[in-house]
């Protein structure tokens, strides 16, 4: 794969939901289709760090290390006989206006700069049980987070678990302007979780996305967990045109 940007993903907080699949349906880019877990369409609400940032192998600087925080949910698309499982975005939202306009420039993807902060507790870089996970993100002159704390230590998901279901999805697909589909690859290994407890979303679901999402979003989350991450390579990606 040649990448397009490299980085580490860090401490990634997922809130999973599961939802109407005509909830989503609308925000399906053109040749995929839902991706389902026991017969449930999902979403999630996702927070984590961007470290060591490069686009084209280039640092560039102030911009190596930020936060993210994310909606989005699970497709796949049938080729040469296998199912390439991906996500789409609802929103993603990053704290430097760069990041967003090459985003949005190279993808279409649905950034937005606001403030953001962040709460990771660790010892000596990693997380221990008892950890407080939290992302900020200041919108309309309100703070919005997620949260939760860990639990026991970490563990690789099992096979069918729902867990390798959210973390296993490792291509990306976004709506174009033309009415065809942006599929690049994301690379990276198998991420360690840890159980939590105390999850929690605090957030102007309605200003945000739309207020289709704000019933769905106001109730607990039917699973949380915290994944460790890894190193990760985004590919340049290709453009598949409407059929």
């Amino acid at each position: 794969m040649r990448p397009f940007l490299t980085a580490e993903w860090r401490h990634l907080l997922m809130l999973n939901y599961a939802v109407a699949p005509d909830l989503l349906r609308p925000y399906l880019p053109c040749g995929v289709e839902l991706d389902t877990w026991h017969d449930s369409t999902y979403v999630s609400m996702v927070g984590f760090l961007f470290l060591g940032t490069k686009v084209l192998g280039l640092r560039v600087p102030w911009h190596g290390n930020f936060e993210e925080v994310n909606l989005r949910f699970y497709v796949r698309r049938r080729i040469s006989g296998s199912w390439r499982r991906g996500v789409v975005f609802i929103k993603e939202i990053v704290p430097r206006q760069l990041v967003a306009a090459v985003a949005r420039l190279c993808y279409n993807e649905p950034y937005a700069a606001v403030p953001m902060r962040h709460s990771v507790e660790v010892e000596n870089d990693h997380l221990r049980s008892g950890a407080l996970v939290e992302y900020g993100w200041r919108y309309r002159n309100h703070w919005n987070s997620l949260r939760a704390t860990t639990v026991g230590a970490p563990y690789l998901p099992g096979d069918g678990s729902k867990e390798e279901f959210i973390t296993e999805h490792y291509w990306g697909y976004t709506a174009q302007r033309n009415g065809g589909c942006a599929e690049y690859e994301v690379e990276h290994s198998r991420w360690k979780v840890w159980q939590v407890q105390d999850a929690s979303l605090h957030c102007d679901v309605t200003s945000l996305y739309g207020i289709n999402f704000a019933a769905p979003l106001a109730n607990p989350p039917e699973s949380a967990f915290v994944a460790e991450g890894s190193p990760i390579m985004v590919g340049s990606g290709v453009i598949l045109r409407p059929s």
